[in-house]
């Protein structure tokens, strides 16, 4: 799946962005000169070669003290002021959602000058989110840098999120600053958790800085630290290619977002050359995609410090914005290389695609906002190219997009900013993660005259999954999964594992009171509710972490929901066979509390093929029809009930139910519903 399935910007809604208002439309017109005064450049950047940079990142686990800590830093500083933090906590958390949940959601830059010993400093901080949905964020924001802070609750100590943005740190060999944070709490245990950071990251004690952002007790020694221990940016190595141009520019996109009247707003790092207000510049990614490629001119550039500072030029080594006219989602790809014109050169690496691990089906609530609908989601992909899209249309939602996440709360996030940013009512339907089907060789003579081979299919949709045949193999995505938890709920995790279907791997004790637990787990097991029943049994002290662990062959079905033997496309389900039965138990029960009752009975039944698993059936509205009948034989009153009877069985063949939009909420949603959720 691409982020932009239709490879049409007209059918994605692109000429409707409002750029007419810019004054570097048509780039060819405007000169380098007038470009360069209109930007009005208020910084001049020359004086900060590579070794007075110092570009770093905040990692740590979710809720260890990440936005606390990037605020003290914003506040030492001077870039923004006491009394503008003091209404604005967690300022770098620009969302909505971010402030409402308590959570960093999406990765912030921001440029600082500091001042040690005697010498001025350019500081661009990337305060990163914790949770493991958002991963990929991380990775991205770490190849923008080249140190980072490892932050730790003194009260909680190592978390599984807290390995996993180790491991990633050292894959990118970044110099790591140990930090124990929140020190004055009175859950405080600063020194059991330094033992532990010893011990499982290999750390010495004398680098380990305590630290509380909160009141700023040690926060001094922090900016300090990142000036003596991060590297400057280091110089390319140098190509072996004849034809590349010698120090010619090379810009690394790691973000975008999407500007009311500019269009795309491009996050650079430089990584070699210089680039200036007016230079032409090419993407690595358009010219290796097309035969004509587009020539841009870069209309504004500037530093987030940490609202937009426009300047003249970036140099080696510096982190800024950059404007140069593109207009969707397809030019401005993360992990593309940005080069002058007239240089030659070798892309840079770039960035491993996020890969989704959760599918579902996003409808409009309302049939008639689905163009509406579509334009949202193409803004939205240029905060978030983690999500994929494509086109997709239910005989019971209407059209709408199926679209891969990286996890359950991405996908609340998602749905969240759709309402909350564009106010968008959406109904996304039951999650499901991709199967791997190998359909058996069948004998058969193509075409060609050779025989059918295997067919191999990969399906994220439950209606695309194949009738089952002789011979037909299922293969279900797995996680490995580790669990950090205090030690006396080491059994109510295995229990719940157990119940998952869940394969103990290793357990392995930290300390006298941390376990780290290693399970695999199909992942399937884990899209519902998982984590919630997680933090349930531990209350809350337990932490997950997972990572795709490929494919193992299982005994999977597909659950068709019918109505009065008419399949819903909508409530299709891929559940394995042991938990076949609950699942349609549960389904058909729901779905006889949420429909309206007709004027004929109606037959809710969930099948597996053609045979049905779990039936309910919802009675007919029934007119009393003996109501005159006050006496005489009984004969009369048969013949007027069995008159009823052949008018039901005719309005039963001749009509249709529908299910409300409104019941598909409802249904999607985890939990019990009670007959008062819905009225008809």
């Amino acid at each position: 799946m691409n982020n932009n399935c239709f490879g049409n910007d007209k059918l994605f809604g692109h000429n409707n962005l409002k750029t007419s208002s810019s004054p570097f439309r048509h780039h060819n017109v405007v000169t380098s000169k007038k470009i360069k005064e209109l930007n009005k450049a208020e910084i001049d950047l020359s004086e900060f070669t590579p070794d007075r940079i110092r570009n770093f990142c905040i990692i740590a686990h979710i809720d260890h003290g990440k936005s606390t800590l990037a605020d003290y830093l914003l506040k030492e500083t001077g870039t923004i002021t006491p009394e503008i933090l003091k209404d604005n906590a967690q300022f770098l958390d620009r969302l909505q959602v971010e402030r409402e949940r308590g959570i960093t959601v999406k990765a912030q830059s921001c440029a600082m000058f500091y001042e040690y010993k005697g010498v001025r400093y350019l500081l661009n901080l990337i305060d990163t989110p914790g949770h493991v949905d958002f991963n990929y964020e991380v990775s991205r924001s770490m190849g923008a840098c080249d140190g980072c802070l490892l932050l730790v609750d003194s009260g909680q100590g190592i978390q599984a999120q807290t390995l996993a943005n180790y491991f990633l740190a050292l894959e990118q060999d970044l110099t790591i600053i140990p930090v124990i944070t929140k020190i004055d709490q009175q859950t405080s245990q600063p020194e059991i958790v330094e033992k532990e950071m010893i011990k499982i990251l290999g750390c010495e004690k004398e680098e380990i800085l305590k630290v509380s952002a909160k009141s700023g007790l040690n926060c001094n020694q922090i900016l300090p630290a990142v000036i003596e221990r991060v590297p400057p940016p280091k110089p390319l190595k140098t190509s072996t290619e004849k034809s590349e141009t010698p120090n010619a520019l090379k810009a690394l996109i790691f973000d975008s977002w999407y500007d009311e009247y500019f269009g795309v707003v491009s996050l650079v790092y430089i990584s070699q050359g210089v680039v200036e207000v007016g230079d032409f510049v090419y993407s690595a990614n358009n010219v290796k995609s097309t035969s004509k490629p587009t020539k841009y001119q870069v209309s504004k550039l500037g530093i987030l410090n940490p609202d937009q500072v426009p300047v003249d030029k970036l140099y080696q080594g510096q982190v800024g914005y950059l404007i140069c006219g593109m207009k969707s989602t397809k030019e401005a790809q993360i992990g593309d290389t940005l080069y002058l014109s007239d240089t030659s050169i070798e892309p840079l690496p770039g960035f491993k695609q996020a890969r989704p691990m959760v599918y579902a089906g996003i409808y409009p609530l309302d049939s008639k906002d689905f163009e509406k609908l579509r334009d949202v989601i193409d803004k939205l992909l240029l905060t978030d190219r983690s999500v994929t899209i494509e086109k997709e249309t239910s005989a019971a939602l209407g059209t709408g997009f199926r679209c891969g996440f990286l996890g359950l709360l991405h996908m609340d996030v998602f749905k969240q900013r759709l309402s909350q940013e564009y106010t968008v009512e959406t109904i996304i339907t039951a999650p499901t993660v991709t199967y791997k089907v190998i359909l058996p060789n069948t004998g058969k003579r193509t075409s060609h005259n050779t025989v059918e081979s295997e067919k191999v299919l990969f399906i994220d949709n439950p209606n695309d999954f194949p009738e089952e045949t002789e011979g037909m193999e299922v293969f279900e995505p797995i996680a490995n999964c580790n669990i950090m938890t205090p030690r006396e709920y080491v059994g109510s995790i295995m229990s719940l594992c157990q119940e998952r279907r869940g394969v103990q791997v290793n357990l392995e004790y930290f300390s006298e009171e941390r376990v780290s637990m290693q399970y695999k787990i199909p992942l399937n097991e884990m899209i519902y509710d998982f984590f919630d029943k997680l933090k349930s049994a531990t209350k809350g002290y337990a932490t997950l972490d997972y990572e795709e662990a490929g494919y193992e062959k299982s005994d999977v079905v597909k659950l068709t929901v019918m109505l009065n033997k008419d399949p819903v496309d909508a409530l299709s389900y891929i559940v394995h066979e042991s938990k076949a039965y609950f699942k349609a138990r549960e389904v058909v029960s729901k779905l006889r509390k949420l429909i309206s009752r007709q004027m004929f009975e109606v037959s809710i039944q969930c099948a597996i093929g053609t045979k049905v698993i779990a039936s309910e059936k919802l009675k007919a509205f029934r007119k009393n029809v003996t109501a005159k009948c006050y006496g005489g034989d009984i004969t009369r009153k048969r013949k007027l009930l069995e008159k009823q009877k052949e008018g039901k069985k005719k309005m039963k063949q001749l009509g249709s139910v529908q299910v409300p939009q409104e019941a598909f909420t409802l249904l999607f949603a985890e939990g019990d519903i009670d007959e008062g959720d819905y009225d008809d």
